[in-house]
This record gives structure tokens, C-alpha cells and sequence, in this order.
């Protein structure tokens, strides 16, 4: 299973984006800062894209990398357990 980042900047003061997080969290995910995400997938990085991009607004900013090789990593909001199983 391939390893993706995804993050994003939410650009309309006061939405709630609580259907974006519900779709991030369908994947097999770790949330390492506010709006970054280390998710794992089977499906290619333009189909996470496609899939989230429906629960953002036209003004909101999205990237999806496939991630290689090694991570480091600080004061991240998720545990360093669940960061290490989702990488590995």
C-alpha cells in the first residue's frame, strides 16, 4: 500500500470543513500537523486529490504526494506509534 502527505489551506473564515476530515480519516491516516495528513492508499494521488477536492470550496489550496523513503519527524500531533505503523 503507498504512503501519501496530504495537506491543504482552508480559505473561508468560519466553514466547517467537517466532511473534508471525515474523507482523510476514511483512509488508513495519521494527522501530523493542523492541516497535514499521512495517509495510505491503494488508489494514485490524483484520485485522493479527486476525492477530497468534493469537500472544499474553488478558493481552497489541496496537495497529494506519494511519499518514498525515510521520515523524521518532531512534536507531531499524532503519537510516533501511529506514525511508524502508518509509514511502515
Amino acid at each position: 500500500m503507498n504512503k501519501y502527505i496530504v495537506t491543504y489551506d482552508l480559505n473561508t473564515p468560519g466553514k466547517s470543513y467537517s466532511s473534508l476530515i471525515s474523507k482523510i480519516k476514511s483512509y488508513q491516516h495519521s494527522k501530523i500537523c493542523e492541516s497535514v495528513w499521512i495517509i495510505r492508499s491503494n488508489i494514485d494521488s490524483s484520485e485522493i486529490r479527486n476525492s477530497l477536492v468534493k469537500e472544499i470550496d474553488s478558493n481552497d489550496s489541496l496537495f497529494v504526494a506519494k511519499l518514498s523513503g525515510e521520515a523524521a519527524w518532531r512534536n507531531c500531533i499524532d503519537s510516533s506509534d501511529n506514525i511508524k505503523k502508518i509509514l511502515n
